[in-house]
């Protein structure tokens, strides 16, 4: 199935980037800077696996990846906002991203963070166009845009980070701090509700089932874990130019599943989160081998 996920991969991310580019194109009314800089981040060089994640979510429903690419690129434009300001000096302060300068350091702080703000708004209006070209009602247009505010907010990645920066320097915590429970809900939030929301998504705008939208939920809750916890893995052991970035989280002491329970135990973790993953995709009718082949993906990556 390697072959065969690399191939899936790398389609779906040929079709959003050719949509991202026209996006990026068809606006000549805003300052070129702007475009610039949202563009920069953009096509950075990401895995687009949360555009990756609508498609094949709506291919399990019934549908289509033309049917849902404007709310994949969404999805990426969301993804590729939260990293610019992840990045910005009040937040992680990193100087390389992908293996290129960050967006603050090129453009400055001002510029990236309206980039940002350009990339999380445009992503909305994205959704709904996309909605009204599905001629959803009105009820499943509102519903769709919930599911993507609500894993991109206070109750999902920007609730996520919060949480993230208030467990920084977490040994020095009093005896009131769990750090297991906050390590759980950081990862839940700040990466799984994204990916969750991705899915949903992708099931929505297909006109999957209840039960269809529970399942990928359930599948993209528990990949969205494996994922973040891959990534506290690769920040220890992962080559740094490979991952394209200096520094580590494991340098600045931050609350990791690697911090908490050293490597081995993570990776067993994030093993039983995949298996888990997959128990959910058995609920499902269709096309989920893309699917079961990415939760596969997602731990044995190497960036």
């Amino acid at each position: 199935m390697k072959g065969s996920l690399e191939k899936y991969l790398a389609g779906n991310s040929s079709r959003v980037d050719r949509l991202l580019e026209l996006l990026m194109r068809r606006r000549p009314e805003q300052p070129e800077t702007i475009r610039k800089a949202m563009s920069y981040s953009l096509f950075a060089g990401g895995k687009r696996l949360r555009p990756t994640l609508v498609i094949a979510a709506a291919q399990c429903c019934g549908g289509r990846a033309d049917q849902v690419l404007k709310t994949a690129a969404a999805l990426e434009m969301i993804h590729t906002y939260s990293l610019i300001h992840d990045d910005l000096p009040a937040m992680d302060d990193d100087d390389l991203r992908r293996g290129k300068p960050t967006n603050h350091k090129v453009f400055g702080e001002a510029v990236a963070i309206l980039a940002g703000d350009g990339l999380l708004t445009y992503a909305f209006e994205l959704v709904a166009e996309n909605a009204l070209e599905r001629r959803l009602s009105a009820r499943n247009t509102a519903e769709l845009i919930r599911v993507v505010a609500r894993g991109a907010g206070t109750q999902g990645m920007v609730g996520g980070q919060v949480a993230d920066l208030e467990a920084e320097a977490w040994r020095d915590k009093n005896h009131g701090f769990d750090p297991a429970r906050a390590l759980e809900y950081i990862h839940l939030h700040k990466t799984a509700a994204l990916i969750a929301a991705s899915l949903e998504a992708g099931a929505i705008l297909a006109g999957g089932s209840a039960a269809e939208r529970r399942a990928l939920r359930d599948y993209g809750d528990n990949i969205g874990l494996a994922f973040q916890i891959a990534d506290d893995v690769l920040d220890v052991v992962g080559d740094k130019k490979k991952l394209g970035k200096r520094g580590s989280d494991s340098a600045n002491d931050k609350l990791t599943y690697v911090s908490l329970y050293g490597v081995d135990k993570a990776r067993a973790k994030a093993r039983e989160l995949v298996t888990l993953a997959k128990k959910s995709l058995r609920r499902l009718d269709r096309f989920h081998a893309p699917l079961l082949a990415l939760a596969d993906f997602i731990v044995n990556r190497e960036k």
